[in-house]
């Protein structure tokens, strides 16, 4: 039922759009009193009662097979980075908020608003059958009854009602919209002035000492580092590894053969042309004896000369798809024809031969066969290849699961050496030699494989040479490694980086040539304000930045302009510096949204907004906390920087 909320996003805005408010930690409705439960290690609190770690952990994977579920392809993995479990540890705590504040503020949802809701909502269409009952079916795809549907639709929109009085309700007056609106938008006229940084290239001579003092400095370091590198050896289990030791017997492929011949046999097909005389299936007995009196005369003048079917059925045929093309049909098979007597009179003759008048629901049909093919049958020697593949993928597939506890027991258990998982299932050694930590440009395989890789930099692995654990990489695929080499991230010889550390060094000081000469234009035109400058005039907004960089633009439009010429100077980086006057103020640019959906939005953003601050307010009311232990941990070096001891 989830993946239904997924797709109707309005029943999703609960607190600023954040998807999947609810029903993240837990499978059917178990209502407010399981909050009790103690299964294990406490990570958070809200209100006093205690989420645990099964609850957390039992989030994640109800979201990673609900997704898998409608994607079956995506790969989990992507799924366990420190982010995602934060954010899925966010979405259960969020539950648990709006779950208490529900309770405590007695906000329920009736059976008749439920039911109305329910057989009125557009949204809700899918779920409905043509009576207004429930579509089992449409519910059982996502894994749900219509007890749970009804459970967990109740449950959200009580949820809803939480923050629905203060994201419903703001109204935003046209006024304070127009000011916000032509902060965005406003237009100024302004002369930019560019000192780039490739301008003054020339002007700079790095010395081979400005060079070695450059490299020496710890900060410029990471600018000219070796990557961390390992040569590795490693081992795959996969359906093509298998297959090399199964055996197939001649009698094995021919018993095969015989019981999939239907799929080695090209199904029969004919191309027929046709004359049709229509005549409706309600018409009167007279109508339809004209019709058929007409058709005969056509079956007799085919007949006489068979040459000229083609002819006659682009004067007289009543079939206008086929008309123009002197009836044919192209070719079909069984099932092909919407007219079956049709198809079956075109199945019953032979090339070049016409049937006698053959009747449809569309009225009188001439048919003429007009070419044969399929129906052959491929030798079992032409054959034998492909069957031979097939059984042995399906023999390693019954194997796998075996031989995957054999390869991943082995690795465990023996972790100093990949050999005797290698000897033990006849496995290939493979190895790899400057592997880095990402994958590499065109990598494939397991070296393309992140979490493999990042098994290869594990501290283990790199300290102890030990095996990496059996990691899943593919469908019915597990590949392990070990180190033979490491070397650590280092700082090349300034012999070997030398024409790099001079390039970059001539970046930094033509840069800051540029900065100063940009400064002092800067300063004598703020002192000189009616110096004249002969850059164009441009009309600069948001909406048409005139392709400057995006620092200048801020700084253009935030200037004060009490006083005009107003004069900004900003720094580029790399690009060097750029200065602007700007000489008038415009009004808002026209290219900008309307008013009414600008005023709409406006509120829109105020309204998520308070939302955002009213769930922060329950959070510090219903004393939310997280253990920073409990956090992934990049997430967890934020948080506690943010607030120690406590997530808000």
């Amino acid at each position: 039922m989830f993946d239904f909320f997924r797709k109707h996003t309005w029943l999703l805005q609960l607190v600023l759009g954040f998807v999947v408010l609810a029903f993240v930690g837990g499978g059917v409705y178990q209502g407010y009193g399981s909050f009790m439960r103690d299964e294990s290690t406490t990570i958070a609190k809200v209100d006093g009662r205690k989420i645990t770690r099964n609850d957390w952990e039992a989030a994640q994977r109800e979201q990673i097979e609900r997704i898998r579920r409608q994607m079956p392809n995506v790969d989990a993995k992507l799924f366990d980075t420190p982010e995602m479990k934060r954010q899925s540890l966010d979405a259960v705590v969020r539950e648990r908020v709006m779950l208490t504040a529900a309770d405590k503020l007695h906000l329920a949802t009736t059976d008749d608003r439920l039911q109305r809701l329910f057989a009125t909502d557009p949204q809700l269409a899918f779920l409905r059958n043509p009576d207004g009952s429930v579509n089992k079916d449409a519910l059982s795809a996502q894994g749900m009854s219509s007890e749970m549907f009804a459970q967990r639709l109740r449950q959200d929109l009580s949820l809803r009602q939480v923050v629905s009085g203060i994201s419903a309700t703001v109204s935003a007056p046209l006024s304070a919209t127009n000011a916000a609106l032509d902060a965005m938008f406003q237009q100024r006229e302004v002369q930019v002035q560019r000192f780039a940084t490739k301008d003054s290239v020339a002007n700079v001579a790095p010395t081979d000492a400005d060079i070695e003092k450059y490299y020496k400095v710890p900060a410029n370091a990471s600018q000219f580092m070796a990557p961390e590198v390992e040569d590795v050896e490693y081992v795959v289990l996969d359906l093509d590894a298998l297959k090399k030791g199964v055996n197939v017997s001649d009698k094995e492929l021919r018993d095969y053969y015989a019981a999939n011949e239907a799929r080695y046999t090209a199904p029969p097909e004919r191309r027929a042309s046709h004359i049709l005389v229509k005549v409706d299936a309600g018409a009167s007995a007279t109508d339809r004896a004209k019709a058929k009196a007409s058709a005969e005369a056509l079956l007799a003048e085919v007949r006489k000369n068979p040459a000229s079917f083609a002819e006659v059925a682009r004067k007289n045929s009543d079939d206008p798809g086929s008309a123009e093309k002197g009836g044919d049909l192209d070719f079909f098979g069984h099932g092909g024809l919407a007219a079956k007597p049709l198809e079956d009179a075109a199945f019953a003759l032979k090339p070049d031969e016409i049937s006698g008048l053959v009747t449809s629901d569309f009225g009188y049909h001439i048919v003429k066969l007009t070419a044969v093919r399929g129906g052959d049958k491929r030798s079992f020697d032409a054959v034998r290849a492909e069957l031979e593949s097939e059984v042995k993928t399906q023999l390693a597939q019954k194997r796998f699961s075996e031989a995957a506890v054999d390869f991943t027991n082995t690795v465990y258990e023996q972790p100093d050496s990949l050999k005797p998982v290698i000897d033990k299932l006849k496995l290939e050694p493979r190895s790899a030699q400057n592997v880095r930590r990402a994958p590499a440009p065109g990598a494939s395989g397991a070296l393309a494989n992140p979490k493999f890789l990042d098994a290869l930099f594990g501290t283990d692995a790199i300290r102890n040479k030990r095996n990496t654990e059996a990691i899943e990489i593919a469908a019915s695929t597990l590949v392990s490694g070990r180190v033979v080499k490491y070397e650590p991230t280092r700082q090349l010889p300034l012999a070997d980086v030398k024409a790099q550390v001079r390039e970059r060094l001539v970046t930094v000081q033509a840069t800051a040539l540029a900065r100063k000469l940009g400064e002092a234009r800067l300063a004598g035109l703020r002192a000189a304000p009616a110096t004249a400058m002969a850059e164009p005039v441009l009309t600069l907004s948001r909406a048409q930045p005139r392709d400057l960089p995006g620092p200048l633009i801020d700084a253009v439009l935030k200037a004060p302009t009490t006083a005009l010429p107003a004069f900004v100077g900003v720094d580029l980086g790399d690009q060097g510096y750029a200065l602007a006057k700007i000489t008038k103020v415009l009004g808002r640019d026209p290219l900008t949204t309307d008013a009414a959906r600008a005023q709409s939005q406006y509120a829109q953003a105020w309204g998520d907004a308070e939302s955002l601050a009213y769930y922060a307010a329950l959070k510090a009311r219903y004393k939310v906390e997280i253990k920073p232990d409990a956090l992934p941990a990049a997430a967890s070096d934020a948080a506690s920087a943010a607030a120690p001891g406590t997530s808000k």
